[in-house]
């Protein structure tokens, strides 16, 4: 398996695969694959990594940069989508380790909002006073690089069609 940049070649299976992963959680609204879709439109895509085994793009894990409270400078990881005929096997695990290790040179953390007992095992955890209007507070999850709590909204990109 490789982990690797997005090519414009890409695309097409990478919408295939964020959809396939997606339906099968409840909380899916059918959309995420369009919201990578408008942040590439948009440039906004600080990583847009694919999972590739036999030429065949088996994962993906999209970045995009955002905002808690009024500190500026942090990941925000999301999409991370696997192909279900592929779930345990490491490939998002691969993709998390390697979206981090890249975050970490030009970030001040990682946030997301995910299941708490999947993204626990990155480091991830919800902070007081840590929100997204509409979420439950546990799902709401950071990963500080310099061990500054976060605190106030978590800000996504427009394209994610959250009031903002």
């Amino acid at each position: 398996m490789l982990i690797r940049n997005e090519t414009a070649g890409d695309i097409p299976a990478i919408s295939r695969v964020i959809t396939q992963a997606l339906m099968m959680l409840a909380q899916s609204t059918g959309t995420e694959a369009g919201i990578v879709e408008r942040l590439r439109a948009d440039g906004a895509l600080a990583l847009s990594l694919v999972a590739e085994d036999q030429g065949k793009v088996i994962g993906y894990l999209a970045a995009s940069m955002a905002r808690i409270g009024t500190q500026d400078g942090w990941g925000l990881i999301g999409p991370l989508a696997v192909l279900p005929s592929r779930h345990h096997q490491g490939i998002g695990t691969a993709l998390m380790a390697e979206a981090l290790h890249r975050l970490q040179t030009t970030c001040c953390g990682a946030a997301l909002v995910g299941d708490p007992a999947y993204y626990h095992r990155f480091g991830f955890r919800a902070f007081p006073g840590l929100t997204v209007a509409g979420c439950p507070p546990e799902v709401v999850q950071a990963l500080p690089f310099d061990n500054i709590e976060p605190h106030g909204e978590l800000i996504h990109h427009p394209a994610f069609g959250l009031d903002q």
